[in-house]
């Protein structure tokens, strides 16, 4: 018999509680419970990124983060990052490179540009390699990802909007 713990977090800025088995991923928590689709399960190994969400400010693969780490802690999901003007610039950059085939492994390489560019705001093309290169793609190739990075990056740094550091945009006090 597994142990049940209440966990409490906050996800893309809402207060949530959920009992659960403390075996239990956070991924797994975030979908079935949370009801949040977006956070996707690519290999359940923590290699492709399909997965990926901001756990207090750092991106991690949420298939290998136990649920019960996460208690206390602030969560941004690409549901919660897409209310924000910063995924609007990069997700307008994803479509401008065409970077973009069947959207299953969209969400993570957007959460993985959005940590590149709060810690690089202009990278070079072996640190966008690098800072993707924990996500994978069936679908494009990577060049019009690695474009599509770069246009943020150009975008961004026009705007003069940089990417909030804590929350990824959001206001999650």
């Amino acid at each position: 018999m597994n142990d049940r713990i209440l966990l409490n977090v906050s996800i893309d800025g809402r207060d949530c509680s959920f009992e659960t088995e403390t075996d239990r991923r956070l991924l797994d928590l975030l979908r079935e419970d949370a009801g949040i689709t977006g956070v996707r399960e690519g290999c359940g190994e923590g290699e492709c990124g399909a997965c990926s969400i901001f756990l207090d400010g750092k991106l991690v693969n949420s298939c290998c983060i136990p649920a019960v780490a996460a208690d206390g802690s602030s969560i941004v999901t690409i549901e919660g990052f897409s209310k924000t003007p910063e995924f609007d610039i990069i997700s307008d950059a994803y479509a401008e490179a065409g970077a973009v085939q069947c959207g299953f492994c969209t969400p993570g390489f957007i959460m993985a540009t959005a940590a590149l560019l709060r810690e690089i705001p202009i990278p070079d093309d072996n640190q966008i390699r690098t800072a993707l290169s924990g996500n994978l793609c069936r679908c494009t190739g990577y060049s019009m990802i690695i474009d599509a990075v770069r246009i943020a990056s150009k975008n961004f740094h026009s705007a003069s909007s940089p990417l909030d550091q804590q929350y990824g945009g959001l206001n999650d006090t």
